[in-house]
């Protein structure tokens, strides 16, 4: 259970057939990601036939996605939408998405789910007198707009604001008669593309397949980084891409999307976020198997681990047994994602409830994703031990976490990870466990199965380029 980490967003777009609307597609697609961001919601749409098209509208407003737009709707076929958490710019409706711009006449809507971390140096060169937001999507929107006003074709200015772009961003735009997809060349982000195998040529793209599932598409593919994907309608619909990896740079998945971010029924750079996050369970268990009695998971992040490490205790006939142990009160959202942490704290008290049948007397292995500043996991220990637990120990499916993000997860203040400057029998001991023992970073690998991925909270190494990484300083 992450106490101070925040993913920036969840997107979502759709190009539907001539004559229908698809406002409830995209409201369900990004209720589906609504893990991804809690604070605001929107949706932009236009209407596009044989005829041409008319940009109809954009709604959005503070809150989760049935409070933001249940009593909304806007008519139209093609559209795009965001939920939205903050890592740069304040929790205020004007910071909300998407966002439209006007240039050469023409409106264009924007969706952003990253980090951009020249952001100050873009906004020097674009010199705009005022930006409405403090978002780092609004100076992406402006970059593009800046080199679309030069003449060239739209296509050939996000290229261009490619080149000039540095951090994380997956994009999906409305413009004219055309749905577009784009994901950084390291591929930070998830980003997956869709169709309706009942609606022939309906097509759409996704933070995570969780949201395809949640309206009938089917998962085709992720859209590889440094690609620009295209769905555009002109008397049928017609799918085109580009690959534009302008500096070449090395894939650099984010590994939390593995261990957390992600929803458990997703599928993101071809792998399935559950069998992977059981895999970490399987690999921590033989790495730092202790005897005990019940394996109980942080819900809900850490269950999916939890099975995995119970299964491997039963196929190496271990005498220890799977059991929930702490109850969640499905009514309070991710502790994490609330904007400070004194409502985390509050929140905490209602989330979990410990089962005392299931504790009293038992030794436990308790299973997180990961620690980040040890409040959390210390006043969960602290709990089990007051119903009757005899042995506590912690075991996490990430290997401990010690430098900022840059990237998209708001990790801001490295003085505050316990795993900083302490070693792992001295975080145990602050946090009350009998022992602790952390995945170690190859078994990661070797669950997630590919090794390009973005260490860089693990390591502090950035995986984008030497030039690159002197802005990011």
């Amino acid at each position: 259970m992450n106490e101070n980490l925040k993913e920036a967003c969840g997107i979502f777009g759709i190009a539907g057939k001539e004559n229908t609307n698809i406002y409830s597609k995209i409201y369900y697609g990004l209720f589906a990601l609504q893990h991804r961001g809690q604070e605001s919601a929107g949706i932009a749409v236009a209407m596009v036939n044989a005829n041409g098209f008319k940009q109809k509208g954009i709604v959005k407003d503070m809150g989760i996605v049935p409070e933001a737009l249940r009593n909304k709707f806007v008519e139209g076929n093609f559209g795009i939408g965001h939920v939205r958490y903050s890592t740069t710019g304040s929790s205020s409706i004007e910071n909300s998405q998407p966002i439209q711009i006007k240039c050469n006449d023409e409106i264009f809507a924007i969706a952003h789910n990253g980090n951009i971390v020249n952001t100050a140096e873009i906004k020097q060169k674009l010199r705009v007198a005022t930006f409405l937001t403090t978002s780092d999507s609004e100076v992406i929107a402006n970059l593009i707009a800046h080199h679309y006003v030069s003449g060239k074709n739209f296509l050939e200015c996000l290229k261009q604001a490619m080149k000039e772009i540095v951090g994380s961003y997956c994009l999906v735009i409305l413009y004219q008669n055309k749905i577009i997809a784009v994901r950084d060349p390291n591929g930070f982000r998830p980003l997956v593309i869709g169709k309706n195998e009942d609606e022939e040529g309906e097509i759409c793209v996704a933070s995570e397949t969780c949201a395809l599932d949640a309206i009938g598409f089917s998962y085709m593919r992720d859209v590889e980084p440094g690609e620009i994907f295209v769905a555009e309608y002109a008397k049928g619909m017609k799918i085109s891409s580009s690959t534009y990896s302008v500096l070449k740079d090395k894939i650099s998945y984010c590994m939390f999307e593995y261990v957390y971010f992600a929803r458990a029924d997703s599928v993101i750079n071809n792998a399935s976020v559950y069998q992977v996050r059981k895999e970490m369970g399987k690999i921590l268990a033989s790495e730092s198997y202790v005897d005990a009695d019940i394996v109980i998971p942080v819900p809900d992040s850490g269950i999916t681990a939890a099975i995995g490490y119970a299964e491997w205790c039963i196929e190496h006939s271990k005498r220890i047994c799977y059991s929930e142990g702490l109850m969640k009160n499905r009514y309070v959202g991710r502790t994490f994602i609330l904007p400070n942490q004194a409502d985390r704290e509050k929140e905490l008290c209602t989330k979990l409830n410990p089962i005392k049948t299931e504790i009293d007397g038992k030794r436990i292995v308790l299973i997180d994703d990961s620690i980040v500043r040890g409040t959390t996991i210390k006043r969960l220990i602290k709990i089990l031990r007051d119903k009757g637990a005899k042995e506590v120990h912690i075991r996490v499916s990430c290997p401990p976490i010690k430098f900022t993000c840059k990237f998209g997860i708001d990790m801001q203040t490295a003085k505050e990870f316990i795993a900083r400057d302490k070693s792992i029998d001295e975080i145990a001991a602050l946090i009350g466990a009998d022992s602790l023992q952390y995945i170690s970073r190859d078994g990661l690998v070797k669950a997630i199965g590919t090794e390009n991925l973005c260490y860089a909270c693990l390591t502090g190494i950035s995986p984008v380029t030497e030039k690159q990484t002197k802005l990011i300083e």
